[in-house]
C-alpha cells in the first residue's frame, strides 16, 4: 500500500512525486512508455521554474537562447534580444523529463516504466490502480497523464477541448552557430508556428489557439521549415493533444487530483505548458501530504491554490489570446512589432509580471486599432 500512486512521469507527475518523497511519503510513479521517452513538444523552459525546484536543473538544459524573430506571413521580420538576466531554456524532452523522473527516484520514489494503466476504482478509501503487470493500492492518486490520458474522465471530470498540436523534428549534421528562436504569425490562420533550435535540431511547433483544426499543418510546416532554411522532408512530423486553459475548475475529487496538462495548465496565448506543469506538482505534493497529516480540506486547498496563484493570472492570457488571434494582423503590427513587446515576454517568462500588468493595455490597443483616426 502506497501513500501515493501518481499516474504519468512528464514534469508534472515527476514533480509531485519527488515533493512527496522528500518529505517521507512511500510513491509509486507509472509511466506507459519505456523511460526515457520521447515527447512532441518543442521544450521552451522559462528559467523562473529554478526558484522552485531544490536541485539543480542545469544539466538537463540543451541550450540557452537569448536571439528572437518575428514574422508576418514570412516577411515583415523584427529580430530582438530578450533583456532578461536568464536567457530561454530549451530542453529535448526526453533528457529533460528523465533527468526529473531521476531526482524523484533519488529521494525513494518507486519508478514502474512500460506500465499502462488500464482501470482505476475507489473503495472504502483506497485506490486500486490496475495496470497491464498487475494492481496496486493507495491512498491518494494523482493523475498526470497528460492531455491525451484518459485519467481525467475515469475520476469523473468534465471533458476539456483537446487541441490538435504538430512538431517537427529536424536533426541536423552540425550544431547550430547562431541558434535564434523564432515566431511566425499569419501563415496558420488564429494560431502560430514557432522554432526552438537546440545543440543540433530544430523543433518546429504549430497550433491553432482559436478555431477548429488547422487545414494542412503538414504544408504550413513544411513552408516554414524551408524559409528557415531546412527541408521538412528530413525531420519527422509529430501530432499531440494541448489542453488550454479554459476557466477555473475544480481539480480535486475524492481522494484524487488533477496536475499539469490532465489538469489543462496550459498558457492559453503561448501554449506554455512545463512552468505551470511543475508548480501544479510542487502544489499537489503539499495537498497529498496535508491530507495524509490529517487536514480534511487539504485537496480543496490545492484547487484553490492553482486558481488564485496561476488562474486568476492567466484569465488575462485567455482574453488577450482572444483578442490577438481573432485580429493577428493588427495585433502583429501594434503589439508584436512595438519595441517593447520583447522585453514584457521576458519579464513574464521570468516571473517579474503579470499579465494582469499588460492585458487591459494589449487589449485596448489592439482593439483600439478599428477605431477611425486613433493613431497606432
Amino acid at each position: 500500500m502506497f501513500d501515493c500512486i501518481v499516474v504519468g512521469a512528464g514534469p508534472a507527475g515527476s514533480t509531485t512525486a519527488h515533493q512527496l518523497g522528500k518529505r517521507g511519503r512511500s510513491v509509486l510513479l507509472l509511466e506507459k512508455h519505456q523511460l526515457p521517452r520521447y515527447k512532441p513538444c518543442t521544450g521552451a523552459i522559462a528559467p523562473s521554474i529554478a526558484q522552485w525546484l531544490d536541485f539543480d536543473i542545469t544539466p538537463a538544459i540543451d541550450h540557452k537562447l537569448r536571439r528572437i524573430r518575428y514574422t508576418w506571413q514570412l516577411e515583415d521580420t523584427i529580430d530582438a534580444v530578450l533583456e532578461t538576466e536568464e536567457p530561454m531554456w530549451v530542453v529535448r524532452r526526453d533528457v529533460f523529463d528523465h533527468y526529473l523522473v531521476e531526482q524523484a527516484a533519488n529521494q525513494g520514489v518507486t519508478i514502474q516504466d512500460g506500465t499502462p494503466v488500464v482501470d482505476i476504482k475507489l473503495q472504502d478509501g483506497t485506490w486500486t490502480v490496475t495496470t497491464e503487470q498487475g494492481s496496486y493500492g493507495s491512498k491518494y492518486l494523482i493523475a498526470a497523464d497528460g492531455a491525451d490520458g484518459p485519467m481525467a474522465k475515469w475520476l469523473g471530470f468534465k471533458p476539456e477541448k483537446v487541441r490538435q498540436s504538430y512538431v517537427l523534428e529536424l536533426d541536423l549534421p552540425e550544431p547550430i552557430a547562431q541558434p535564434t528562436m523564432a515566431f511566425e504569425f499569419g501563415l496558420v490562420k488564429q494560431g502560430c508556428l514557432w522554432d526552438f533550435p537546440k545543440q543540433q535540431s530544430h523543433s518546429l511547433g504549430m497550433t491553432r489557439f482559436l478555431g477548429d483544426k488547422p487545414k494542412d499543418p503538414e504544408n504550413s510546416l513544411a513552408t516554414y521549415a524551408q524559409f528557415l532554411g531546412m527541408e521538412a522532408t528530413a525531420g519527422h512530423l509529430h501530432t499531440h493533444g494541448l489542453k488550454l486553459w479554459n476557466g477555473n475548475r475544480p481539480l480535486h475529487t475524492q481522494r484524487a487530483l488533477l496536475v499539469g496538462e490532465a489538469a489543462a495548465l496550459v498558457d492559453p496565448m503561448t501554449a506554455e505548458g512545463i512552468r505551470p506543469a511543475i508548480f501544479s506538482g510542487i502544489q499537489a505534493a503539499i495537498a497529498i501530504d496535508g491530507a495524509l497529516n490529517g487536514d480534511s480540506h487539504a485537496l480543496e486547498k490545492y484547487s484553490h491554490t492553482i486558481h488564485t496563484e496561476w488562474g486568476n493570472d492567466i484569465q488575462w492570457s485567455q482574453r488577450i489570446a482572444n483578442v490577438f488571434f481573432r485580429m493577428p494582423k493588427i495585433g502583429y503590427r501594434v503589439g508584436i512589432k512595438r519595441p517593447t513587446a520583447t522585453k514584457r515576454l521576458g519579464q513574464l517568462l521570468a516571473g517579474e509580471i503579470r499579465y494582469a500588468d499588460l492585458a487591459n493595455r494589449v487589449i485596448k490597443r489592439i482593439s483600439g486599432s478599428f477605431l477611425p483616426g486613433r493613431d497606432n
